[in-house]
């Protein structure tokens, strides 16, 4: 077995940093454990990351970045052209996955249902005028309604609009995240997340994972502090169901051209419909993230998937 050195990236400056440490902790310890004859470091993306690349070179790269710094394909670009393979999509898939209207454009494009949807920069608030916007906004759509930041993670800027005077509100708070806000039809059902896995013994969808937050809703907070969510995988549906999951976190992986790992997060509504909400191309690791949760009911764990992943490359 080759010996190499594996460099784990996570932090940076987004929202997400704290999530991100956690996360490339966790890799960096399961990467020791299932290879103790490998070199694992950890680094933060910050002014002394090129330096240590240029006179290190490292075999491969995890990244374990969350929000635009590492999942918006710019420092996908840059490992390319340092020449250093990394885990995970390429610049373009990433870039596809991490613009929300993009990706859900696309993979409506394949007959996968996805929630209809408006897309506003804060500039058309600013020139038209926000109670009219608004308002023409919830007379397509209706209440109750979802705002989110078109880009980043872990529901940080998300809202759910059940009236149109709670409108502005949200709105505030996703704008807070970015300048263009997407407007969804709220979808009432289970969610579910799907983890895909491209590995040295091919693409698989891992069993998926159903998640029941105590607030109502899958927000930051009941993300990442324990006991806060209940967790079912494989998630409480029939066969048939469970299957059309499969097929959908497959096809998003596809369609957006997505390589390594991905984790779709779906919804399923009364009538056993399968809708596509968004997808990750930097799945959070920590202790409640969803993709080692499947990986473990799969009967592997998170080490020899990355270690496996790194090897085929």
């Amino acid at each position: 077995m080759t010996s190499r050195h594996v460099l784990v990236l996570s932090g940076g400056l987004s929202p997400e940093r704290d999530v991100s440490l956690r996360s490339g902790r966790r890799v960096a310890d399961a990467l020791r454990d299932v290879r103790p004859d490998w070199h694992v470091a950890e680094a933060d993306v910050d002014a002394a990351l090129l330096p240590y690349l240029h006179q290190n070179h490292p075999d491969c790269i995890v990244p374990l970045l969350h929000g635009a710094a590492g999942e918006d394909g710019a420092l996908r670009d840059l490992l390319e052209t340092l020449d250093i393979d990394y885990v995970g999509s390429d610049a373009s898939g990433s870039r596809l996955a991490f613009d929300k209207p993009v990706a859900s454009t696309l993979v409506s494009g394949t007959g996968v249902a996805v929630p209809e949807f408006v897309v506003m920069p804060q500039s058309t608030f600013r020139e038209l005028g926000a109670p009219a916007v608004m308002a023409a906004i919830g007379d397509r759509i209706g209440f109750p309604l979802v705002v989110k930041p078109t880009r980043g993670g872990s529901a940080l800027g998300v809202s759910i609009v059940r009236h149109s005077e709670d409108l502005p509100h949200a709105m505030v708070s996703a704008f807070a995240y970015g300048e263009t806000v997407m407007i969804q039809r709220f979808i009432s059902g289970t969610e579910v997340a799907v983890s895909v896995i491209d590995g040295p013994d091919g693409i698989r969808a891992l069993p998926a994972v159903e998640i029941v937050p105590e607030s109502g809703m899958y927000d930051y907070h009941a993300r990442y502090t324990a006991g806060t969510t209940e967790f079912f995988c494989p998630a409480r549906l029939s066969d048939e169901i469970a299957a059309t999951v499969s097929e959908v976190g497959l096809t998003v992986h596809s369609v957006l051209g997505l390589s390594d790992l991905s984790r779709s997060d779906v919804l399923v509504d009364d009538d056993g419909v399968v809708w596509f909400l968004e997808v990750n191309v930097a799945p959070g690791m920590t202790e409640t993230s969803l993709m080692p949760q499947a990986i473990s009911v799969a009967g592997l764990s998170v080490g020899d998937v990355l270690a496996g992943i790194i090897e085929s490359d």
